[in-house]
């Protein structure tokens, strides 16, 4: 990927990493655009909140510490992938961003 990719989908995809309306609203600019960085990070963004709704799930009903780390290993995910957008790389989020890409591989394109 070049550059000029890279930059013209730099503030989407930083975008799509402040919450769920942020995601929503750089997947519905970069519709048109279809720019690749963009899509690349707004996938990874969609995984991590499947991962912030499961490990709500879990901390509610099985009112165990599970949930807690779920978050704060989401919540370092999180981090972790938006230092990368920020600095214009595209990393997968460890262990799932793999699947993230396949999973949800139709989305924005």
């Amino acid at each position: 990927m070049n550059q000029q990719t890279v930059t013209e989908g730099k503030s989407l995809a930083i975008l799509s990493y402040f919450t769920f309306i942020g995601t929503l609203i750089a997947l519905f600019m970069n519709l048109e655009k279809k720019n690749p960085f963009t899509n690349f990070h707004i996938r990874q963004m969609i995984g991590l909140i499947i991962m912030l709704i499961f490990s709500n799930v879990v901390e509610r009903y099985l009112h165990s510490w599970t949930g807690t780390i779920l978050w704060i290993i989401t919540f370092s995910f999180w981090l972790y992938a938006l230092i990368y957008a920020i600095k214009g790389e595209m990393k997968l989020v460890p262990v799932l961003g793999e699947k993230f890409q396949v999973w949800f591989a139709n989305l924005g394109n």
